[in-house]
């Protein structure tokens, strides 16, 4: 338990500038932009030059670059992160309406890939150079140069269009009136297309990895020393072979949690799932630069929680990770 400690605050305390530098750095890029929130707003609702000037001083973006990036990084300090002219309301509001969808998308997605990855991964290495090992690995490298957008939109021609078996689109049915148990159930049917459609190109890679892991695996000395003392394969491949293989596949997790998040973003503009992926394009065409902010600022805290939970599973898998922080 008092590695485990050591570990998150070390992590922790390392996070705290990558956060700076996040928001910084988006700040000045969004900057560096042509146009800002009356623009659009004056594009989709026409406006005079006296309103421009009045909602440009409403808004606080008659102020310089600097002025406003420390009044925000002061109202970051104070746990506040501004206000949304798109939407009228306070932005932790909104992106709090929007974050539990993505983050089930995401760990739907992740429990496919990691999951049924880890595990034909480890029907490949478990015979390495088999018929079988071919099969698989020919299939991964075939299903991971599909494009994630595409498969989208092929997984709803076949099971919404032609088979009619799921929905289209959205989250869950509108008004349907549905609670409990009923309400969970029109989720995870809406859920199975876009889920699937990202956590199969992930699959793909995590497979590949699994097996490559294994097949070093078997090449260590404690293994041929298993099987010297006549263990029987099937528990050396569950018990040993395949716990020292998930070390990397594991850190692979972590690597990719970004990734699944931005992949994300494509696959709910697909499937038109109310999450953070289809808030930050609602932002972007509404140039609301503290709502972008607050998007990317909440989206690096999910990652750096993610890799924060990957490190305590590497830490509980290898000892001497917890070991060898605790020392330091």
């Amino acid at each position: 338990m008092r590695r485990a400690l050591v570990l998150m605050r070390r992590r922790l305390a390392t996070s705290l500038p990558v956060l700076a530098v996040v928001v910084v750095g988006t700040f000045l890029l969004l900057e560096a932009a042509p146009g800002d929130a009356v623009d659009a707003y004056v594009v989709s609702t026409g406006g005079d030059a006296s309103m421009i000037e009045s909602l440009r001083k409403q808004w606080g973006l008659d102020q310089s670059a600097g002025t406003r990036l420390a009044t925000y990084l002061w109202a970051l300090l104070h746990f506040d992160l501004g206000w949304s002219v798109a939407f009228s309301k306070p932005i932790l509001t909104v992106i709090l309406e929007r974050l539990p969808n993505t983050l089930l998308l995401m760990a739907s997605a992740t429990a496919l890939s990691f999951g049924l990855g880890s595990w034909l991964g480890i029907l490949a290495g478990s015979k390495p150079g088999s018929l079988r090992d071919r099969i698989l690995s020919i299939g991964s490298l075939s299903l991971y140069a599909v494009p994630g957008f595409w498969f989208g939109l092929v997984l709803v021609l076949v099971f919404s269009i032609q088979l009619r078996w799921l929905p289209v689109s959205g989250f869950e049915t509108i008004a349907s009136g549905k609670q409990g148990v009923e309400r969970a159930l029109d989720i995870a049917r809406h859920l199975v297309l876009p889920a699937g459609a990202l956590g199969f190109i992930y699959l793909a890679l995590y497979l590949r990895v699994m097996r490559s892991a294994m097949t070093e695996v078997w090449r260590m000395d404690f293994i041929r020393a298993m099987r010297a003392r006549g263990l029987s394969k099937r528990r050396i491949i569950w018990r040993h072979v395949s716990r020292n293989a998930l070390l990397p596949l594991v850190t692979m997790l972590g690597l990719q949690s970004a990734n699944m998040l931005g992949g994300s973003v494509v696959i709910e503009s697909i499937f038109a799932i109310p999450g953070l992926g289809r808030l930050a394009q609602e932002a972007v065409s509404a140039r609301d630069t503290p709502l972008l902010l607050g998007i990317m600022l909440i989206s690096a805290i999910v990652v750096i929680i993610i890799n924060l939970i990957v490190d305590l599973t590497y830490a509980v898998l290898d000892p001497r990770v917890s070991t060898q922080e605790s020392r330091r």
